[in-house]
């Protein structure tokens, strides 16, 4: 086969990074120590990243930098100065997870590739198109995908020209990555900003299926899957680790190098491997990618189960054969390691030394010679070698007393003009000669040639202004209330308000079902409201509503359908799980996507909200009351704790599982489990979301607050009645003095007694 396949490889830091390029990594993933998903690992310095971009590209290897959080308003400058080096760093794409770093960059730095990250969550068509519209040149796929999902969306990714990624060894997250709460309402480290603090590895009290580590998944690895991935035509094959150390990296990427390789020759799969035991591993699965969620994919331990492999697959029965099974394996390990060390010992990430030299007399050109010094990375020892440039003017140098060239005169104009990658060591002007000048216009056009030959022959992007954005008002001074329903029977509660009522529609649909169809034609003053997760036929039956129903305006919480809206002309909503903290990424949907208006997210706190631009005749909207959902999963969270007796889930599992109980860490926090009729497995805190606050904050940003009124929950959850619940919003929302507002919070604070606005509080 000619087909390139790319190997890409986890970089937590340097030396991991060096790891991966020798173990034959086509390209590295890494981060710096802002804006990206990994905030436990070492990450880089700029001054590192340029190190590393010039090394690998030594090595044919190309580097991608993971800006993969949700950015805050106040952060935009920071991130427009860090775009600004980018362009001129040599980099090879970034990895975005904020929908408003892609209106930036298509913008204002349209050099820059941009990849979507995994926190996107892409799983249906109509997140390929929207992700093609907005600037992506590659997608990474969600985890949860099987083989043939995985198949059909890359082969539409292709029409559309874009690449998709697919991990496929490493941890796994138990939930849809960037739709996990749980660290950010726990504990107030959010997955958006990198900061997640696993708990879905944390111990909790035994459940009834006997488990301390209920939501614990083994390690992915799909290594014996790579012929089927090849067929299904995918560009890049994913290692996950960046929290992950050299020795991991190396020993993982060199496995996957060799089996790749061997595939491409020969078309047969490598049988062996046995290395990939020998680190850091859970046990492994590869269940999502074969669509067979068993049991099997938890394992009742987050530690490392690379000793107890060794033993379990050996012989050994006494404690002395035991403990040579595990000697064995550290000595392995130290080989490796030893391997490794001998390997990087010479590869340098230093910034290259430069020398400049001028010179020149009387009636001749000016001429600058720069030495570039390098060295030789492989070899018993390093070799100094250099690379000169030669550059002259077109005009010849003259006689001035006025304007003379020298050299205080040359170091100030090419003291800072060299890219990060480079140190100037010296300038030498001994040969240039005194009371002579040039037009200053040619010393400018000297040093941009210059700066041009030591960015690689790649012409450097000038600096980018990017101008603040308009704070547009809002079109009404009135605050407007809305309410969700996920039930016919709640219809009738449309009757007791003026507020918008939105339909919770389901993440599973029973095929050519039209259940919800005839709901919207009996309700029409209904408007559809679609979940975060829509795959295979669910995603089908949803845009089957849409060309149905026609309806004047939706709630969508998955850019897929927010694109199919957008294409047949309906107006939409991008809903709270699209994470949006930014104005640019209220922008992107408006100018891309002709977007109504947006939630603001619930991670974010009053002054991380306050400063955020509105666009024009674009509604801004404010979650005020709901069940605080931590995480939902494709896998089913009863297998561990109440002890499902099906061995997989099914499709009827989604359509008809209504199950509900709870967990409790064993530092004594509850989570509700809950499985709604035609919903993912879902855990939600003990305590509602409820924040009349923000009211008073911030009232005059927002042009509606939402209440949900769903029963969706179970555990510590508590039921009120809806008909109160309306009445004291709408007090609170009405109230034309502080003593309303203050009696409307009092009542609402008498009824949900089990509520928390920590999110609000602490921010991300």
């Amino acid at each position: 086969m000619s087909r390139k396949i790319e190997l890409l490889a986890p970089g937590g830091d340097v030396e991991a990074i060096k790891a991966a390029v020798i173990a034959g990594a086509n390209a590295v993933y890494c981060g710096l120590n802002k804006f990206n998903a990994r905030n436990r690992a070492s990450n880089l310095s700029f001054d590192d990243l340029t190190g590393v971009i010039r090394l690998a590209h030594k090595y044919d290897c190309e580097v991608f930098l993971t800006m993969n959080v949700v950015i805050l308003e106040q952060e935009l400058p920071t991130l427009i100065k860090l775009l600004n080096k980018l362009v001129n760093s040599g980099i090879d794409g970034i990895i975005v997870q904020d929908i408003g770093v892609f209106n930036l960059v298509k913008k204002y730095f349209p050099t820059l590739d941009i990849h979507a990250s995994t926190q996107m969550t892409t799983h249906n068509e109509g997140q390929i198109k929207f992700l093609a519209k907005i600037g992506a040149s590659r997608l990474n796929l969600s985890r949860e995908m099987n083989i043939d999902e995985v198949k059909s969306l890359t082969a539409l990714a292709h029409e559309h020209n874009v690449l998709t990624e697919v991990f496929v060894h490493g941890a796994l997250c138990i939930a849809f990555s960037g739709q996990c709460y749980s660290s950010s309402v726990s504990v107030g480290n959010s997955g958006n900003r990198g900061s997640c603090s696993q708990a879905c590895r944390e111990e909790y009290e035994i459940t009834e299926a006997g488990n301390k580590f209920p939501l614990n998944l083994k390690d992915n690895s799909a290594y014996f899957d790579l012929p089927q991935l090849v067929e299904a035509q995918v560009d890049s094959l994913k290692i996950e680790g960046r929290i992950k150390n050299a020795h991991y990296v190396y020993t993982v990427t060199d496995t996957w190098r060799k089996s790749i390789d061997s595939f491409v020759e020969s078309g047969k799969l490598m049988a062996d491997d046995s290395n990939l035991h020998r680190v850091f591993n859970r046990d492994f699965t590869n269940s999502f990618l074969q669509g067979n969620l068993t049991k099997d994919m938890f394992i009742d331990n987050p530690r490392d189960h690379s000793i107890k492999h060794a033993v379990d697959n050996s012989s050994a029965k006494t404690v002395i054969q035991i403990q040579e099974i595990k000697d064995d394996l550290f000595v392995k390990k130290d080989q490796i390691g030893e391997e490794l060390a001998e390997k990087t010992q010479y590869l340098s990430i230093a910034k290259l030394p430069l020398q400049m030299t001028f010179s020149g007399q009387l009636d001749e050109p000016l001429t600058l010679t720069m030495t570039v010094g390098d060295v030789i990375d492989s070899g018993e020892h390093g070799i100094n070698t250099n690379k000169v440039h030669t550059l002259q003017t077109e005009s010849k140098l003259r006689t001035t007393k006025d304007l003379a060239i020298t050299q205080s005169v040359i170091e100030k104009r090419f003291k800072n003009f060299a890219s990060d990658g480079y140190t100037i060591e010296g300038f030498d002007c001994s040969d240039l000669g005194e009371d002579l000048s040039i037009p200053f216009k040619e010393l400018t056009l000297m040093k941009n040639q210059a700066a041009y030959l030591l960015n690689g022959e790649v012409e450097i992007v000038p600096h980018v202004e990017v101008p603040r954005l308009e704070n547009h008002p809002k079109t009404s001074t009135k605050h407007n209330m809305s309410i969700l329903i996920a039930d016919e029977k709640d219809v009738h509660l449309c009757n007791l308000t003026n507020a918008d009522v939105y339909f919770k529609l389901p993440e599973s649909w029973k095929k050519d079902n039209d259940k919800y169809i005839e709901i919207f034609e009996r309700n029409p003053q209904l408007i559809p409201w679609f979940p975060a997760v829509l795959i295979g036929k669910d995603y089908d039956e949803s845009v089957r509503l849409l060309e149905r129903i026609r309806p004047a305006r939706i709630v969508s919480n998955n850019t897929g359908i927010a694109f199919v809206a957008y294409e047949m002309g309906i107006e939409w909503i991008a809903g709270p799980f699209l994470n949006t903290t930014n104005s640019y990424a209220l922008l992107t949907l408006q100018e891309e996507l002709n977007c109504a208006g947006a939630f603001i997210s619930n991670e974010i706190n009053r002054i991380q909200i306050k400063n955020i631009a509105r666009p024009e005749n674009f509604k801004m909207l404010y979650s005020i009351y709901h069940p605080i959902l931590m995480m939902t999963s494709r896998q089913c969270f009863f297998q561990q704790t109440v002890g499902c007796k099906k061995p997989s889930i099914e499709d009827g599992c989604m359509l008809k599982c209504k199950k509900e109980t709870t967990i409790t860490s064993v530092r004594g926090v509850k989570y509700a489990v809950d499985k709604q009729r035609g919903g993912y497995p879902s855990i939600y805190n003990h305590e509602q979301f409820l924040n009349p606050e923000i009211v008073n904050d911030l009232g005059d940003l927002f042009d509606e607050f939402f209440i949900d009124l769903t029963n969706i929950g179970a555990g510590s959850k508590q039921e009120h009645d809806k008909t109160e619940l309306i009445t004291h919003f709408e007090n609170l929302l009405n109230a034309d003095n502080d003593y309303d507002k203050e009696q409307a919070q009092l009542e609402l604070s008498h009824i949900v007694t089990l509520s928390t606005n920590a999110q609000y509080s602490q921010g991300l």
